[in-house]
Parts: C-alpha cells; structure tokens; sequence
C-alpha cells in the first residue's frame, strides 16, 4: 500500500512537471537595444518575472489553454500577444516602441532660437536678451550677436541672412508691431521702441517658420509680454541719459503697471566725443500702460498702450553745395496699441486673439524742404487649434493687415501728396503630427490677397524634426513666403506683385550637461523682387517685379554654462554668401548691408564676493561693400571691417539697489560705414564723398536700479542693458 501511494503521487508529480509551460524571450527596443527591467506576465495572474541585463526573461506557468502575454516598461508602449500554453516553451522577442509624451517629444527648431519655453531646448534665455553686453538696453541689439545676423552700426536694425531689415517683422503678444524703431537720421543707428523688461519670452525665428507668420521674407520676432506680477512694485531707474519710474499695482485676479520715462542726450553728448554736430540733441518722453486680467482659470487678457515723441536737430554737410552744412531736423510721435486674449473653449478649442494699432507721424525738414510722413497700421488676428489626439493638433486662423500711409513733401516750387492704402487679408491652416516622440512634422498653407495690388498667393510651408537621441536631433524646413513692396514704392504704383522668398533650412541641434552645440544650412532663393526701370521714380510704370536673388550660408552656435564656475558664454559664427539684382542695381551683386563672415564671443562671469555681475561681448563683421559712382565697377568698394569689444558691469549694492556701468568698443576700434556722395558732379565730373561714421566711437552709461516692494527683496537684476 505504502509503494503504491509513492508511485501514484510521482506519477501526479511528473505530469504537473509535464504540462508546465516555459515562456522565454527577449525585450529590446526598436533598434534592438537590450532593456532589462520590463515586466513580462501573463494578464490576470502572477506568473511573470523581470527581463535582467541583457533583455532576457524566463518564467514558468502551470496555467493551459489560451492567455495574453504582456511586457510592460515605463515610457513604452506595453506589448500583448496571445499566446497557447501546451506544456512546450514559448520563445519570443519583443520590440518596445517609445510611448509618446508630448512634453517630451522632439521639436522642430529649424531656424529658430528660442527663450521662455521650458518644453524646447533652450539656446537663449530672457535675462540673456538683456544682459548682453554691447546691447545698450535694446532688443535687436542683444539679437545681433546671435548668427544669422550681421551688424550693420549706421542702421541698427535687424539684418538676417542675407536679407534686408525691412524683411523682418516683430509681433507682440501675436499682432505686428508696425514701426518697431524709433526714427531717426539717414546713416545714423536708431533702436528698438520697447523696453526689454517688457517681455518673459522670445522666440526670434531666421526663417523656414510656421504659417501662421506672412509678410516677412526673412525672418520674424515673437515678444511675449510678462504675465501677471507678484506683488505691488515700485521701479526707479536713473541713468547718464534720462530716468524711467514704473509702478505695479495688483488686484485679485489683475494687475496695472504704468511707465513713464524721460530722455535727454544733451549732459552725456556735451561731455562725450561726438563725430556729428548736434544742433539740438535728442530728447524724448516716453508712456505706458500694461493691464492684465484673468478671465477664466485658463483665460487671460492683456492690454498695452505706449506713447513716445521725440526730436534732435543735426547738421551734415551738404555735398551738393561744396560741403556747406545743413540741418536735418526730425520730431516724431508714436502711437501703439495692442490687446490680446487667449483661453480654451470647451474641453479641446482653444483661442488666441490679438490685434493692434499704430500711429507714426514724423516730420523733417532739411535744407529748404519739409516732409511730413504717417503711417497708420492696424493688425487683427485669431488663431484656433484642436488636437484630434495627443500625435494630431490642428491649427488654423486668420488675420487682417491693414495700412494707410501718406507723404507730403514741400519744395520751394512745388509739393507733392502721395498716400495709398492696402488690406491684406490672411488665412492660414497648419497641422502637426507626431509619428512618435523622436519623429515630427508640421505641414501647413497660407494665403493672402492685397486688394490695393490686387494680388493673390499661396504658401506652402513644411517641417519636421528626429531626434536621435535624448539631446540631439536634426530639423528641416522648406516654404514659400511672401511680403508686400515697401512704402516708398507702393506710394508711386499698385502694379506691382508681391516680393517672394523660398527657404531651405536644415539644422542639427544638441544639448547636454549645460551645453548647446547648433549647426545650420540655409538657402534663400529671392523671386519678383521690386526693379526700378531708370523712368521717373513718381512714374508706375518706372517699377517691375523682374529682380531676383539667392543668400546660402551656415550658422555655428556655440554655448557653455558648464565649463567655468559662475562663468557662461557662447560664441555665433554665421558665414554669408548672397547676391541681388534689385531697386536700381545694374546687374547682380552683393548688397551694402550684408558682410561674409560674422564672429559674436559673449562671456558673462558672477563674482559671488563683490556681488557684481560682469559681461564682455567681442562682435567683428568682415569688410561689406559700397559703391562709388566714381567707379566702373558697381558696389566694387569695400567698407572697413566692423569690430567692437563691449563691456558691462551690475553691483548688487542692496538686494534691491542695483549699480550698472557699461561702455561699447572699449578698445576704440575706427569703424566707418563706407562713403555717401553727392548727387551731381563736381567740374571735373567726380562725384564728391565723405565716410560714414557711427555717431560716436564709443558709447558709455551709467545708471542705478531701485525696487520699492512690501517684502523688499525684489530688484532689477534681469532688466539691466
């Protein structure tokens, strides 16, 4: 009896042994990297185990018939397949694709730098924007040491890629700033109307950008303005050229801040080194007023309105009259507007609206004549999008540009009036789609209709971007774009068509331990470009959209916070091939405001023991060139090259009382502009000339920073230069 309990318990032993199944395999991703640590089970039981170092798992099962495996691991999508258990061994391998997570997919960063979004690899910062050294306070100047850019010092505005500034356009908070510059002289650098303290974010995009963005053919900036405050603020800012008083005031769901600022370049240009005779320095008064208010949890409405008049009077020597100086007097008065709303609508919709209005009137008189210019721009703009599904979001809006602009010029014998007035309706629609987190791309159209040119067109535009590996990843981008002829000649004629720009743009990007490395290949082919006929300039038929053109070139950026203990810098290099037939060029050749090779070295160092911050920013531009009509060869002169070290310096004196310092071109390098001429013939049939120089050599300021709050531990730290 005892034998036979034995053998009928082994017999029951070796089929329970029998019809255990083996489940084995391997967990890789889709290139076939090894991921230990999946968990491998069958759904609804406990029987699994962990795939170790090299991807393998095992397990056993007394459990028959038909079950689901499942392999899960955190940030892949888990795998399920049904399997039969028949007492054999099951071998598998399994490929885990990545599960997609928008906060951590790849994005498309073709062309562009931005600050303020914590989603994308960040290459500049809001604080970077202003604590440039070199920059003197403006926006477009801390944007000229990135690449893509080239200085031109008797402009001062925005030149990229081989593209004129005029080409550029800037939005705040998603409508078009109309006149972002403060006026100013022929040959003489002006500055951007805003102050940087202005904004928390900037996304400055050098082309290939989205096709919510028309009427630029070269690049666009993006100004978001600062949300709501933390609390009731006073600002007191005093420096060698004038002083600002800004207070902030909240409320429960709101905030006001208001501005005023006053200007006057007389004390400093009496004591510093001036290459220009000033019959009346520049002075200006500056107002605003910033309102936000949350209209829902996820609503917010913002309001700003900004006034500015500002005059000088400068003498420069006349060359049509043997040198005999004349001045040139400007009074300007701005206006702007702008409002914008942005909310959800429902559980999916959401809604961005703008708009804004300008008012810009300047008066001049030179000589014996005066000219008496305004422009009137207003912008209105919604954007809608819907995402379908975390990998689909659809956008789509449209947007109305409308300007009104008018000169009268009075001569001695006789007065012409000119104005025209162009609408330019926009409506857009883009899509983004992720393959996965590693894979994206963006495909959208534009069209627009002028009804003062009578003009139709449609872009197409086209990105995407893959991520090779956590930090790294390659962007591409491909549109048209389009842009209406400038003021000066839409005054004369409406037969024109709109300017258009096609642009490739392949980029590399790679961030890691604090460092960014960015290399970008761009080429611009410039099609129905304005023409002048050699006709009378007042004549329409004296323009045609015949010129044409081409700028390629790479971009290196360069950035290390990791390297140097409270040290961080970056170095922009940007190389510039680009040539033009356009307005009144004879032929194809290089244009005045673009130079070859453009270097930008910043370096900004804390010096935790004095409490200072300390920045120095070297710029060099390489030879541009001018033409002399004097000469056979057209725009065959060079410039000298441009070079400029710049240096800056803030002492945190109290935890609320700043002390700034800074000084452009420390080192006086000569820079000169090439040569301006006079518009007749002496008696020996040379057209006399004089060098273009900047206003100063050098330029130096000083100033001192307080903020008044209740807790009295907030400062300006982030609004110095």
């Amino acid at each position: 009896m005892k034998t036979a309990v034995i053998i009928i318990t082994s017999l029951l032993f070796s089929l329970n042994v029998f019809s255990q199944t083996v489940v084995t395999g391997k967990v890789t991703q889709e290139k076939g990297e090894p991921m230990p640590g999946a968990n491998a089970y069958l759904q609804g039981t406990y029987d699994g185990t962990s795939s170790g170092e090299n991807g393998e798992f095992r397990f056993k099962t007394n459990k028959t018939g038909t079950q689901t495996l499942l392999v899960e691991f955190i940030g892949y999508e888990s795998f399920s397949q049904v399997v039969e258990l028949k007492g054999d061994t099951i071998r598998l391998h399994v490929k885990l694709k990545e599960a997609f997570n928008e906060l951590n997919a790849v994005t498309i960063t073709a062309g562009t730098f931005e600050a303020g979004d914590k989603k994308q690899a960040v290459t500049i910062t809001p604080i970077d924007m202003l604590t440039t050294a070199g920059a003197v306070g403006d926006v477009f100047g801390a944007l000229q040491s990135l690449p893509g850019t080239t200085v031109n010092g008797e402009s001062g505005r925005l030149f990229v890629k081989g593209g004129d500034s005029d080409e550029s356009q800037t939005y705040i908070d998603g409508s078009l700033v109309s006149v972002p510059y403060n006026s100013s002289a022929p040959n003489l650098a002006t500055r951007g109307r805003f102050s940087p303290w202005m904004f928390k974010g900037t996304i400055f995009s050098t082309g290939g950008y989205s096709a919510e963005y028309g009427q630029a053919l070269s690049s666009v900036l993006l100004l978001s303005t600062n949300d709501m405050p933390a609390e009731d603020q006073l600002d007191l800012s005093l420096l060698s050229v004038g002083l600002e008083v800004a207070g902030t005031k909240l409320w429960k769901n709101g905030a006001v801040t208001g501005t005023l600022s006053y200007n006057n370049l007389a004390p400093y240009m009496s004591l510093a080194p001036q290459n220009y005779d000033w019959g009346k320095y520049p002075e200006s008064a500056t107002g605003a007023v910033s309102v936000r208010q949350k209209t829902s949890k996820t609503g917010m409405f913002k309001f700003y309105s900004s006034f500015d008049n500002g005059s000088f009077t400068l003498s420069q020597e006349n060359l049509d009259a043997a040198g005999i100086p004349i001045d040139y007097r400007l009074k300007n008065g701005n206006q702007f507007l702008n409002a914008s709303w942005n909310d959800k609508l429902g559980e999916r919709w959401s809604v961005n609206t703008a708009a804004s209005f300008t008012n810009n009137t300047d008066d001049i008189q030179f000589d014996q004549t005066a000219v008496a210019k305004q422009t009137q721009g207003t912008h209105l703009k919604s954007v809608f999008s819907y995402p379908f599904s975390e990998k689909l979001i659809l956008k789509m809006g449209g947007e109305l540009f409308s300007k009104k602009f008018t000169q009268n010029v009075q001569m001695p014998d006789e007065t012409h009036d000119n104005s025209f007035l162009n609408h330019t309706f926009s409506g857009f629609t883009e899509a983004q789609i992720y393959a996965s987190t590693k894979f994206v791309t963006r495909i959208g159209g534009r069209v627009e209709y002028s009804d003062y040119l009578n003009s139709f067109t449609v872009s197409p535009r086209l990105s995407a971007a893959y991520k090779i590996t956590d930090k790294s990843q390659f962007s591409a981008a491909y549109g048209w774009f389009y842009q209406n002829p400038v003021d000066d000649y839409l005054l004369y004629t409406a037969l024109l068509k709109p300017e258009r720009a096609d642009h490739y743009t392949f980029s590399f990007q790679s961030s890691a331990n604090q460092r960014t490395i960015r290399v970008e290949l761009y080429y611009k082919d410039y099609k129905e470009l304005v023409k002048l006929t050699g006709g009378e300039f007042y004549l329409p038929t004296s323009y045609n959209n015949s010129g044409s053109g081409y700028a390629k070139g790479v971009d290196l950026f360069w950035r290390d916070k990791k390297s140097i203990k409270n040290g961080d810098y970056w170095i922009s290099y940007s190389y510039v091939d680009t040539k033009r037939d356009y307005r009144n060029f004879p032929e194809q050749a290089i244009p005045t405001f673009s130079s070859k090779h453009n270097l930008s070295v910043v370096y900004k160092h804390w010096f935790g023991n004095l409490r200072s911050l300390a920045g120095v920013n070297f710029r060099y531009s390489s030879p541009r060139v001018f033409n002399d009509p004097n000469s056979t060869v057209f725009n065959g002169e060079k410039m000298l090259a441009y070079r400029s070290l710049d240096l800056s310096w803030s002492f945190l004196y109290r935890q609320n009382i700043i002390v700034y310092g800074a000084v452009t071109n420390v080192l006086d390098f000569k820079n000169e502009f090439g040569q301006r001429y006079s518009n007749n013939p002496d008696a020996n049939g040379r057209y006399p000339g004089a060098a273009i120089q900047p206003g100063s050599n050098q330029f130096y300021v000083l100033g001192c920073f307080i903020t008044l709050t209740r807790k009295g531990n907030a400062n300006q730290l982030d609004k110095i230069e």
